[in-house]
């Protein structure tokens, strides 16, 4: 499965970023390999619609599913309407995360988790 992971560094030992639309990296990874590829997040420092942006993004890499710790509404819809499934609620280690992913501790939400704009706070 192809995974996006959000991340405050570019390998799978950094830390989860808990922000979807504003975090600092996009861990995109092969979970059956564990191969993966990092991408700084342009709309990280955006003015605005770093949400859209990024769910542009991660539609664009042909992900499957995302986890994260929060998504905002904005996000969120860009993802629901590429068929991206939305895991929340993950912390810890990139490397961690997708262990816990691949066990099925996450559970997918079918809405935002986050209010428009939290990521800038």
């Amino acid at each position: 499965m192809k995974l996006c992971v959000t991340s405050y560094g570019s390998d799978l030992e950094s830390k989860v970023d808990p922000r979807f639309g504003r975090c600092d990296y996009f861990i995109i990874v092969d979970t059956d390999l564990m191969s993966y590829e990092a991408i700084n997040n342009p709309a990280g420092q955006s003015g605005g619609g770093a949400g859209i942006q990024s769910g542009q993004l991660v539609a664009d890499k042909k992900c499957e599913a995302v986890l994260t710790g929060a998504v905002g509404p904005n996000a969120f819809q860009v993802l629901n309407a590429a068929g991206i499934k939305v895991f929340t609620g993950a912390s810890g280690t990139v490397r961690e995360s997708i262990e816990k992913f691949k066990k099925g501790e996450y559970n997918s939400t079918d809405k935002a988790t986050a209010e428009p704009h939290s990521g800038m706070k």
